[in-house]
């Protein structure tokens, strides 16, 4: 089947087999390999990515449905000078990251859970991140990096 989505800015178009999800599409074809496989369950959230500005988990996405659709992973955040977008500065800035596996998809979650509200409390950071699994931190730096990013006073 053929697909063709916008990745990042740029059209990728590619045959590949009808059952070729989402995550494989964009690692394999597009060579993309910031959206991690954790799970292939939607459990853990490493392959978090915006469709059409929504965040969704790609490992339960098929390539085919997307095919017209625009995706953006944490490749595409970065300005074109290569400037951090917010989030990802503010994930840097308040350490909210540690070996790194989670942190492609809780910055995409962060970057649509801040589309649809600009200014989160940090209960409702944690709300709408409990879908992306973290192993290594207690997550107060993420939903610091978050705060951050929001432009609110992150208290310590």
């Amino acid at each position: 089947m053929k697909v063709s989505i916008e990745v990042n800015g740029r059209p990728v178009a590619e045959e590949v087999p009808d059952r070729t999800l989402l995550v494989h599409f964009l690692r394999d074809t597009a060579g993309l390999t910031a959206t991690n496989i954790g799970c292939d369950t939607t459990s853990c959230g490493a392959c978090t990515v915006l469709l059409d500005g929504e965040s969704v988990k790609s490992c339960t996405v098929l390539a085919a449905q997307v095919d017209g659709h625009a995706v953006t992973t944490v490749e595409g955040l970065s300005a074109s000078d290569g400037s951090l977008h917010p989030v990802q500065r503010a994930f840097q800035e308040q350490h909210g990251l540690q070996c790194g596996f989670c942190t492609p998809g809780m910055i995409m979650a962060s970057v649509s859970l801040l589309a649809d509200n600009p200014k989160p409390t940090r209960d409702e950071v944690r709300a709408r991140l409990e879908g992306n699994l973290c192993r290594c931190t207690g997550y107060h730096n993420i939903v610091s990096a978050v705060i951050d990013a929001s432009g609110q006073e992150v208290d310590r």
